[in-house]
């Protein structure tokens, strides 16, 4: 009988089920592998990103520490981070069996991750209305490169974690999805930790010059 027959309860319920089947195992291995190639994409945008900051024309003066505001970009991280911590309380409620407490705090991760992204689209829209655009100078061309990338890839991340609700709510939870939920929740913790690197690198060493 496959895993997928077997109608699991609190009581069979294996300690680490996102890799209780094979499928699971095998694909936790090859997103490592993808995110792999995900730091060599973020690590030659920070590259280019440093390369460029001071890159700007003679008459632009519209520096980074002109443009960042720390109190705005500390909110954002706040939220990211916060994400971060109730996709591991998702976890959590995975490995205990608990589908009702996956989903909620799934859904709390989606709200945090919907703020910071609106948060992130008005600083690009009050940037725009300050003249630093993409194509602005090379050092608009690389911000927008590097944080705008890195924001696809948290649309990418809510979408993905809110089908995850959506496709599975009334099915509960199996071998089947549970490696599906981890994979989702990596996938989320890395795109914080590549925040953290963002926060640093562009808007604390750009706003202390």
């Amino acid at each position: 009988m496959s895993h997928e027959e077997v109608k699991f309860t609190a009581d069979n319920w294996p300690d680490h089920p996102e890799t209780a089947s094979m499928e699971g195992k095998n694909k936790l291995v090859g997103f490592w592998v993808f995110l792999g190639g995900e730091v060599a994409l973020f690590a030659s945008l920070f590259a280019t990103y440093l390369a460029l900051k001071d890159a700007v024309p003679s008459e632009d003066h519209l520096l980074a520490k002109d443009l960042f505001h720390l109190p705005l970009a500390f909110v954002m991280t706040m939220l990211l981070l916060t994400s971060s911590l109730t996709s591991v309380y998702a976890l959590y409620h995975l490995r205990n069996f608990n589908a009702k407490g996956v989903f909620i705090w799934i859904g709390v991760t989606v709200l945090l991750g919907l703020g910071f992204l609106g948060l992130e689209i008005y600083e690009f829209v009050e940037y725009v209305h300050q003249g630093h655009t993409f194509r602005s100078s090379a050092f608009g061309s690389a911000f927008y490169f590097l944080v705008g990338t890195h924001g696809f890839h948290v649309v990418i991340g809510l979408v993905w974690l809110t089908l995850l609700i959506f496709r599975n709510k009334a099915r509960g939870l199996s071998i089947y999805n549970a490696h599906k939920f981890n994979t989702a929740a990596l996938y989320w913790h890395f795109i914080d930790v590549v925040w953290v690197f963002i926060f640093t690198v562009v808007y604390l060493m750009g706003a202390l010059g």
